[in-house]
């Protein structure tokens, strides 16, 4: 044999190629997994139908909740300014006990925020305006006849709650139980950061109450801070009035008689000013279109919740079928 000759490959001579077997089982578990979803179609159709309606019958049985709002900017004095920062440049003073020097150290305008959302301004909030039936009861609003309240919950007639519930619940709804549904589910507060402008929104089945509950709450909320400067101010003037009169240093005197201008300055600008620690950059209106809920998106959610329930009650159901004829 010449040596040049090429040799004969060593292949068994009834050698046929082969197929990887991951991909022959990948081909068998796709094909027989349309072909199991295929002869469940109908349940599958019937299941995603069922879906289908019931999400359109929940989404038509919410009511449509408007939302008001109003964008505040704080004032000189909520941000530290004007007057506060007079009692900043007196310094070593600052450590004369019980004189409020309302430095920048006091954020007023987070103080009033957190006011704005406390337990006990919502509650006083609620009982001043008398709002607990349209906190709790409002069951739809119609633009031609208003409010309409839920009969088994309020009657607006006699003004009794008449409402079932399971001790130690009360038939009329404790503080505990609105202050929670009003702070989570009512009202809505943000600040942004960048701006430091605050945004206050009322979310309410009626689009007046919210327009009204907005106006309320900022008009509360600048009285409460304005009462709050006022008293804080009048008790470091009867303290600086009694150091006062048991000096004899002319240097503290004249540090006194500065506290006790800054104080009266404090005072006066409080009673004068309207708007003292928010000034109402855009006023709360009343909304003509409903910011929530989105029927749209609640059907479609629903719809495809159903289809991919179904698909998995006809995969595990097919699953039992097997185990059961094995």
């Amino acid at each position: 044999m010449n040596k040049d000759t090429p040799k004969a490959p060593l292949t068994p001579p009834n050698y046929e190629p082969q197929r990887h077997p991951d991909y022959q089982e990948d081909e068998i578990d796709l094909r027989e997994l349309f072909g199991i979803i295929w002869q469940g179609k109908w349940w599958i159709i019937a299941i995603t139908f069922v879906f289908a309606v019931g999400s359109v019958i929940y989404s038509l049985s919410l009511p449509n909740i408007y939302k008001s709002e109003a964008t505040l900017a704080p004032t000189e004095e909520a941000s530290g300014g004007g007057l506060s920062q007079m009692a900043g440049q007196l310094g070593g003073l600052a450590s004369l006990e019980g004189v409020n020097l309302g430095g920048k150290n006091a954020d007023k305008t987070t103080i009033a925020l957190e006011i704005l959302k406390s337990r006990s301004f919502i509650k006083g909030f609620v009982e001043k305006y008398d709002i607990l039936p349209e906190l709790m009861a409002v069951e739809e609003w119609n633009r031609g006849s208003g409010i309409v309240f839920n009969n088994e919950v309020y009657n607006p007639e006699t003004k009794e709650w008449v409402r079932e519930v399971e001790p130690p619940k009360q038939p009329a709804p404790s503080s505990w139980e609105y202050v929670k549904v009003f702070r989570d589910g009512v009202l809505e507060v943000s600040k942004d950061d960048t701006t430091g402008l605050v945004t206050v929104a009322i979310n309410h089945q009626s689009p007046e109450v919210a327009e009204q509950w907005v106006v309320w709450l900022i008009e509360e909320i600048n009285n409460h801070m304005r009462e709050r400067d006022i008293q804080e101010a009048q008790r470091s003037l009867e303290y600086l009035d009694k150091e006062l009169q048991s000096t004899s240093l002319s240097d503290m005197q004249q540090v006194f008689y500065q506290l006790i201008e800054k104080q009266t300055q404090t005072i006066m600008l409080a009673k004068v000013r309207p708007e003292y620690i928010f000034q109402t950059l855009d006023p709360a209106v009343v909304p003509e279109q409903k910011a929530k809920p989105s029927r749209a998106l609640i059907c479609i959610i629903g719809t495809f919740l159903g289809g991919f329930l179904s698909v998995g009650f006809v995969l595990v159901r097919n699953i039992f079928r097997k185990e059961e004829n094995a």
